[in-house]
């Protein structure tokens, strides 16, 4: 194939970069082609892709990286909108580092699997980093027995924060059904007042908080659980933990 035309092939057909801006000028437009050059370009251009495929991964392993890169710019947006609400909540329970430089927000449900498959990975996160503090977000979206849980869970917060990470905990590695009579149980196991925590779970306020957390997923795109939310960053649905303590780092050099 002629050089010039291998060239307008990889620079209008594939959109690849890698074509000076100069010579993108000089090319002929397929406007202004007879519908017989633009069969022949057509030709050329099927030939030379069918000849050498790689091509077209290398203009997808592009198309994908802008993509991505796109994404990330409109996560950051929406996370900059919302930052208040996500990382100064006063009602949210944070754990972790209090004062730890890099924040990670988690969405949860507690009768979610992959809620549970994530939580031994974020505890040895938290633990080994040491330097992560953690927030954690009630978003109940499996049905009665998940706003059950998610409303004991935050009265729980409120009336005695000291004990809610041993609470969560037991909320997350509990193995059978999560119903409200288990989420109460678990709570007077850890030494919670049952009546109290049944009067505080049903006030009105609490049930707005779950709403202000539904409309804020809502807002940043988190349509399941888990979903996260690491500094600038959307992460969302399960990561393994090597993933996640490298997305960590990332955060943490972009932030230092």
């Amino acid at each position: 194939m002629p050089r010039s035309l291998l060239a307008m092939a990889l620079g209008l057909a594939l959109a690849i970069p890698a074509v000076p801006a100069a010579a993108q000028q000089s090319l002929p437009s397929p406007s202004d082609m007879t519908e017989a050059e633009r069969e022949a370009f057509r030709a050329e251009v099927r030939a030379y892709l069918l000849e050498n495929p790689e091509v077209i991964l290398e203009a997808i392993e592009i198309l994908e990286e802008r993509r991505a890169a796109d994404q990330a710019g409109a996560d950051a947006d929406l996370v900059a909108e919302h930052r208040d609400e996500l990382f100064d909540d006063p009602d949210s329970w944070v754990g972790g580092n209090p004062d730890g430089d890099v924040t990670l927000v988690e969405f949860l449900d507690y009768r979610c699997g992959y809620c549970k498959r994530a939580h031994p990975e974020v505890l040895a996160l938290l633990e080994q980093d040491g330097n992560i503090r953690y927030v954690v977000k009630e978003f109940p979206i499996l049905g009665p027995a998940s706003v059950a849980a998610a409303r004991m869970a935050l009265a729980a917060v409120e009336i005695d924060r000291s004990k809610f990470g041993a609470l969560h905990d037991a909320l997350m590695t509990h193995e059978g059904q999560m119903t409200e009579a288990v989420a109460y149980r678990l709570a007077e196991n850890l030494g919670y007042d049952t009546e109290a925590l049944r009067a505080r779970a049903g006030e009105p306020d609490i049930e707005a908080r779950i709403r202000e957390n539904y409309e804020l997923a809502r807002a940043l795109d988190i349509n399941g659980t888990p979903g996260f939310v690491l500094e600038d960053r959307i992460i969302r649905g399960y990561l393994p933990r090597e993933d996640m303590a490298a997305e960590i780092a990332e955060a943490r050099a972009a932030t230092n």
